[in-house]
């Protein structure tokens, strides 16, 4: 018996030892700091449709596509845990508004996290905030919910006391691209569209808060007219989630998730340009990079899609950059990027994105006839504004999206000058002129048209909206009468062009992609390369063509610091290089969301 109940002691001893081995594991498991890392992206100042370099030093001007890119990239990447959106007061329309939004919600399906940091948020930056997770702002922020205003300015008395007429010939009778020259107050006409575009972007302003928010839309509609909130007032009203500091989100974020640590990656997959120049290997890298070469890297071998953006006003020539303008929209950059891509065998449909109010009518058709004769599936992307010449050429495509608040439509034509002969004479300058011919002096800046001029005049734009219409009505297989109806000039939403059938879907790029590939034949999980058209200029371009890095980096801080002075600015220098066209196809206005 005692021999029994030793070996039984050993045998207890034995088990609970190989217990405490066993357990050991955990024991030690439970002593590891648990960590989470967030990625940080900002959100700022101009967004182009495209990415353009900004200099020799620094970092590249971040486009809306690679913004997107990097917020996809976070929510596919497994060593993420979050993702902290700063909005600090990016310009951009509502159509830009919705693409971010669409991929903060898609970020959100994968399982992201997806807090929004305000500090003072301006409509824009609230109707992005509102698609994520939660908004935080600081204790001294602020909100401002102030709803959709239109404002135009009219500059005929104005010009009048400098002895300049302006004498326009428009054919469609909501086609008002001239009114702010050649009136003092909205006609009738300008006046319903503005009504009507206003009501839309509103109805959608507010049902977008009410469903984000889960709030009623009639009380977001009181909300909207209170208009100025303090971050306290904004987070008893229900507008954002939590008053904190940066740091306070952190731990907050962090005892959330139950972590002991927290880290944050600045500037998450945000591209900084490489500036290492010393030594021979610098030197050729600053050479590749002067000549817009691409250090070496794997190329897809499979299938493409082909993205060609068609960005600006719509002009005959090369594309071009303006000191207060965004980049002009040029006929032959666009066709040749066209041409290569129905060239590429291995490009296997094309997604034409427009962000254009239109412009040149040749210069229109002429890209309008590159997209309809492509013999592959072209699908047309429209951003914040698609209009006018910009809607001329989306019609050669096989599909097109538009995004809700997209504006779009203006069929119509407007053409004319500004007469200066008065004002030539005020400071001192005369002119003698010999003729032959009876409309020798349509073009001329210093009379108004004649008679005879007007009527060669009108003919050439009738013939033109003639085109328009029927192109138009070609494309989205509608009764001419039918489309001539919807034309004259009005413009629509997005919204309100599906309903009209003027579109086939309300969508973001990243949608038409998808629709290309699908009429492609290409499964949809399949990963394709896309194919940027035309290509951004190398840095040698910038330097000797056109203005300068040094002179578009003043520009952009103009914008950004006076944008109420900017947009009249870059609005008279499209006009300026529109009027050495005859006939234009062109938005009656800029609609901006402050």
């Amino acid at each position: 018996m005692p021999k029994l109940s030793l070996v039984t002691f050993a045998l207890a001893l034995a088990v609970v030892g190989a217990t405490a081995i066993a357990e050991e594991p955990d024991s030690q498991k439970s002593t590891v700091a648990k960590k989470i890392t967030l990625a940080s992206i900002k959100i700022e100042g101009p967004f182009p449709e495209t990415e353009k370099q900004v200099g020799l030093f620094g970092e590249l001007e971040q486009s809306l596509a690679k913004t997107i890119a990097r917020l996809e990239k976070a929510a596919e990447d497994d060593d993420i845990d979050g993702v902290i959106l700063r909005l600090r007061g990016p310009a951009v329309g509502r159509g830009k508004i919705h693409e971010l939004r669409s991929a903060i919600f898609r970020a959100r399906e994968r399982g992201t996290k997806v807090y929004a940091d305000l500090q003072m948020a301006l409509p824009a930056d609230y109707l992005i905030a509102s698609a994520c997770d939660q908004i935080v702002m600081p204790p001294g922020g602020a909100l401002v919910l102030t709803g959709v205003r239109a404002e135009v300015m009219f500059f005929k008395d104005l010009l009048q006391k400098i002895g300049v007429q302006a004498d326009f010939i428009q054919v469609g009778d909501f086609k008002g691209a001239a009114e702010p020259y050649m009136r003092s107050k909205m006609s009738p006409q300008l006046r319903q569209q503005f009504e009507s575009l206003v009501e839309d972007l509103y109805q959608q302003m507010v049902a977008d808060v009410a469903a984000d928010r889960k709030l009623d839309p009639e009380q977001v509609r009181k909300l909207v007219d209170q208009g100025l909130f303090t971050a306290t007032a904004a987070k008893e009203a229900g507008l954002i989630d939590r008053v904190a500091y940066e740091d306070e989100l952190k731990t907050a974020i962090r005892e959330e998730h139950e972590a002991d640590k927290l880290s944050v990656i600045k500037n998450y997959g945000k591209k900084k340009m490489d500036t290492e120049f010393s030594g021979f290997t610098g030197m050729v890298k600053l050479m590749n990079l002067m000549m817009g070469i691409e250090p070496t890297r794997s190329r897809g071998r499979g299938d493409k899609i082909a993205l060609v953006y068609a960005v600006g006003a719509i002009m005959s020539g090369e594309s071009q950059q303006g000191l207060f303008a965004e980049s002009t929209l040029g006929a032959d950059t666009i066709v040749k990027a066209l041409r290569k891509a129905a060239a590429d065998e291995k490009v296997k449909a094309i997604v034409l994105r427009v962000d254009s109010p239109g412009g040149s009518a040749i210069a229109s058709d002429l890209i309008w006839r590159e997209v309809k004769k492509i013999d592959k599936p072209v699908i047309a992307s429209m951003g914040d504004v698609a209009a006018s010449g910009g809607y001329y050429i989306a019609m050669g495509a096989d599909q097109v999206f538009a995004e809700p608040a997209t504006l779009t439509g203006s069929i119509g034509v407007v053409g004319g000058k500004l007469a200066m002969g008065d004002t030539l004479g005020m400071i001192g300058i005369h002119t003698e002129t010999i003729s032959r011919g009876r409309n020798s002096g349509v073009f001329s800046l210093k009379k108004p048209f004649s008679t005879a001029e007007r009527e060669v005049i009108t003919r050439l734009m009738e013939e033109t909206y003639k085109q328009f219409t029927t192109k138009a009505a070609q494309g989205r297989q509608m009764e001419l009468a039918k489309m001539q109806e919807l034309a004259q000039g009005k413009v629509y939403t997005g919204r309100q062009a599906k309903e009209l059938g003027l579109v086939d879907q309300l969508g973001t790029l990243s949608d038409a992609v998808a629709a290309a590939k699908k009429a492609a034949g290409i499964e949809g999980d399949k990963k394709v390369d896309l194919l940027i058209l035309p290509k951004p200029k190398s840095m040698f371009e910038q330097l000797f063509g056109g203005p300068t890095v040094e002179s578009r980096s003043i520009s952009r801080q103009l914008r950004r610091l006076a944008p109420q002075f900017s947009a009249p600015l870059a609005s008279a220098e499209m006009w300026q290089r529109l009027f050495a066209e005859p006939v234009n196809l062109v938005l009656p206005y800029q609609v901006q969301i402050r």
